[in-house]
């Protein structure tokens, strides 16, 4: 049997305007594409003014102030456990004002504090830029946990698309780093460059992020290494040889994203390390899914990794 969408998300396709797809390798157009379509997410969401936003900066790794905001939902909380999260945006789009009210919903419909980082993107901050901004905002969490209220033995890396991509590189590192994470919690996460070529049945439900959108990502992050052997696994975490000594992994995608396979792959292979996986493929379900209102798969997955955050 053909693949098939959801009939919740097929009926709200059904009546969505076409848009023209940005060209392959055209990183500023699909830039601006990707910003207007997480902005235009983010103008129908909640504000969540119960949740107080701090910002703050940390230093990354070649001295730059990165700017990061910290969303405490509840100020009679104890000490419990943080989540420092990593937007979307493939790479090369998204910040953290873009996924203020996304973030913000979280904390407040699971009562866990987030750190939200406004990480530098390519092309014009390449690897190993980003993922080093990322990593930066862990050990600043935990140099600051008795300030904000955080146990430092519970604390959790996530991120979606991209930022997923991006959370399973900061979990690499902190691994070799030394430093302990709690659970890794991977939304969609883009996680291989080499997925750029299209497969034919899964090609049609990819407008929400296609195969030459990620060719297009992941050219701006690695240049002209994409795709060869000189990519390291803290760049494209599917590209690491050992997957031991990770935190419990949470990895949710949907079966017509074109993340599924490496996300599959990548929670078999942590898996088979003897390391706690919790792995979820939404049926009928494209890049983004979750993004669209009223889904009840989309429902079922916030519920999912709600769950997940607070049984830490």
């Amino acid at each position: 049997m053909a693949y098939q969408l959801d009939p919740e998300l097929l009926a709200i396709m059904r009546n969505a305007p076409p848009r023209a797809p940005a060209l392959r390798d055209d990183w500023r157009g699909l830039r601006e594409m990707s910003d207007a379509a997480l902005a235009l997410v983010e103008s129908r969401l909640p504000e969540h003014e119960e949740v107080a936003r701090t910002d703050r900066t940390i230093t990354s790794y070649d001295g730059t102030e990165i700017p990061v905001r910290w969303y405490d939902p509840a100020s009679d909380r104890g000490a419990g456990p943080a989540v420092v999260y990593l937007h979307g945006g493939g790479m090369i789009a998204g910040s953290v004002a873009g996924y203020d009210r996304f973030v913000a919903g979280y904390a407040a419909d699971s009562g866990v504090p987030f750190l939200s980082v406004d990480y530098r993107v390519a092309p014009e901050h390449p690897h190993p830029t980003p993922v080093e901004d990322c990593f930066a905002a862990v050990p600043w969490l935990l140099e600051h946990a008795n300030e904000l209220r955080v146990d430092p033995a519970r604390v959790v890396i996530m991120g979606d698309s991209s930022g997923g991509g991006l959370a399973a590189g900061v979990a690499l590192l902190a691994r070799d780093r030394g430093v302990a994470l709690a659970r890794q919690v991977l939304v969609y996460p883009m996680l291989d460059d080499r997925t750029t070529v299209a497969d034919p049945e899964l090609a049609p439900f990819a407008a929400g992020w296609s195969y030459d959108n990620n060719y297009t990502g992941w050219h701006a992050l690695l240049g002209d290494a994409i795709g060869t052997d000189d990519v390291p696994a803290s760049a494209a975490p599917a590209r690491a040889t050992d997957l031991s000594g990770l935190p419990p992994t949470y990895i949710d995608t949907g079966d017509l994203d074109i993340f599924r396979n490496e996300s599959i792959d990548y929670a078999r292979r942590i898996a088979a390390t003897g390391t706690n996986v919790e792995l979820h493929v939404h049926p009928g379900c494209p890049h983004g899914f979750d993004r669209i209102p009223g889904l009840q798969v989309a429902a079922r997955a916030f519920a999912d990794r709600r769950r997940a955050l607070r049984t830490l």
